[in-house]
Parts: C-alpha cells; structure tokens; sequence
C-alpha cells in the first residue's frame, strides 16, 4: 500500500530555531501561538550553549523552542522574538522544510491564519 499521496515535496513550511533563558522560554512559545504567527512550537526545555558573546566563551542553560510556521510568516514572527526575547540578539534561525506529510503542513498554513499583531 503506497501512501504517496500525503506526501509533499515542496513546502512553503519552515522550522524556526530560537534560544532562549529557560524561565523566559514557555512564555515566548505560548505568545507565538496564541498571535497565530506559528503553528506549533516545541520546547527542548534543557540544552547547554557554548558561545563567544563580546569577547568571552560563554556555557549557559537554555531552552530550545522548534517553531513551525511558512516562509511568509517569517518576518512576522522574527520581528515578533525580538520585541519579546530579552538577548540584545536572539537566534532566530529559519530553515526549510523540503519533504512532509500533506496533512500536516497544510495544518501549519490554516494555523496562521487569524494572525494578530
């Protein structure tokens, strides 16, 4: 049985990586959701960073948020991490989505679409 179908191999989906302060991570994911300007957001709520940040290498706890939205709404949910995150520069880090299931990705687009600013 061939579930080719469901299947898509070009996708206006993206996911989204942003690292936050842990405190300050299930906030931000839960704002994004609530705009409309993500679908989903996944929080990995304990990762380590190693990073040069103004000279020094710094080893810092953090929460990874793994956000789903589409190339559109990029803009919209970067410009919406900076107003919120507390870094001076936070990573926000789009990457495409080239393969996924129909279902799903057409559930990311109907998702965004009561944005709100």
């Amino acid at each position: 049985m061939c579930f080719c179908e469901s299947i898509v191999s070009s996708t206006d989906a993206v996911v989204v990586y942003v690292t936050a302060p842990q405190a300050e991570a299930p906030e931000l994911a839960r704002t994004l959701v609530e705009r409309h300007l993500v679908a989903c957001v996944n929080l990995v709520p304990a990762v380590r960073s190693f990073y040069n940040w103004q000279g020094q290498v710094h080893d810092d706890p953090e929460a990874l948020l793994i956000i789903k939205t589409t190339e559109d709404g990029f803009e919209a949910l970067r410009a919406a991490v900076v107003e919120l995150h507390s870094y001076d520069v936070p990573e926000v880090i789009s990457v495409p989505v080239t393969h996924g299931h129909a279902p799903y990705l057409s559930w990311i687009r109907d998702s965004l679409r009561d944005r709100t600013p």
